[in-house]
């Protein structure tokens, strides 16, 4: 059993802008799972960070742990505009997964914002609730990943189809998204070449989902192009941030190469993801249990 304390000494190290990045973050995934109104008030406090990597992650936590009590943090962040647009439109694809329909006007409201990334995040939250609720709720039926994804899976299960969705630009995002998890389930070399060609296509939300999808996946097929858009500097840093974190995944020795080569990166939040990235690759490569090992590391701390 945790006790109260020991999520409060983890809480500490989340907020403490003196550890290192990826001791931080291993504290950020450690307090998701344990959950709970302790740990969503620590999540909660990180947001006054300088760190849009780190705020981004808080978001997508926050999301992924389905608790509506971390609604009004969210909504605060989607409606500062002071906080960058990757963190908004994290906190709008969080208050999406979380799933209660109480925040589908602010979503439709949020939809037009004048930031693209924003507004086509929270068209999609809300096509995802109203789903939910045609629906009846979340599918009991689970594929093979644990992940709350912004659409779900589509019903076609022909590899040749969904690439087809997946690719045309004319159809609506959510149409397209839903492609993306249906190829992702599917797995194979076949589905994450499918999956990597969407990196050329228009939308830099989109091409951020892709890259965070293959990451998932984990499959190596996916390394040259997930390399290529990190090494381009007229790419979006919010795709380069999720291609390096998908390298990171992925773990292979040429994805240890192409993250070294941007730990100096003039982006930030593109430095800051392959600092990241490379712990994922020492997590992914080594013999630790788990990469939320927060409470562990109360016990001995790792350097």
């Amino acid at each position: 059993m945790v006790t109260e304390q020991e999520v409060e000494a983890v809480g500490q190290t989340l907020v403490d802008p003196r550890q290192p990045l990826q001791a931080r973050f291993r504290a950020l995934f450690t307090l998701r799972g344990l959950g709970g109104p302790v740990a969503i008030s620590w999540i909660s406090r990180a947001f006054d960070d300088d760190s849009a990597l780190l705020k981004h992650e808080l978001a997508y936590c926050l999301g992924q742990m389905q608790d509506r009590r971390a609604i009004p943090v969210l909504l605060d962040v989607l409606r500062d505009t002071r906080q960058e647009p990757m963190v908004r439109h994290e906190a709008g694809e969080a208050l999406g997964a979380i799933g209660d329909p109480e925040v589908l006007e602010i979503l439709k409201q949020y939809s037009t914002d004048p930031v693209v990334e924003v507004a086509e995040t929270c068209q999609l939250a809300v096509q995802r609730l109203e789903w939910l609720q045609q629906q009846s709720g979340e599918s009991t039926v689970r594929g093979p990943y644990l992940s709350v994804d912004p659409a779900p899976p589509a019903e076609e299960r022909d590899l040749g189809q969904l690439r087809e969705a997946l690719l045309d630009e004319s159809r609506p995002l959510f149409d397209r998204y839903r492609a993306m998890f249906a190829l992702r389930n599917a797995g194979g070399k076949e589905a994450a070449l499918a999956l990597a060609e969407g990196l050329r296509c228009g939308s830099a939300l989109f091409r951020h989902e892709i890259s965070y999808v293959l990451g998932q996946m984990q499959h190596e097929a996916a390394v040259p192009q997930l390399a290529a858009a990190l090494a381009q500097p007229t790419e979006s840093p919010m795709v380069r941030h999720e291609c390096a974190e998908a390298l990171g995944a992925i773990a292979r020795p040429a994805c240890l190469a192409a993250l070294r080569a941007h730990m100096a990166d003039p982006e930030r939040v593109v430095r800051e993801s392959c600092e990241v990235a490379l712990d994922m690759y020492e997590y992914e490569t080594g013999s630790t249990f788990q990469y939320a090992d927060g409470l562990e590391r109360l016990c001995s701390p790792v350097s």
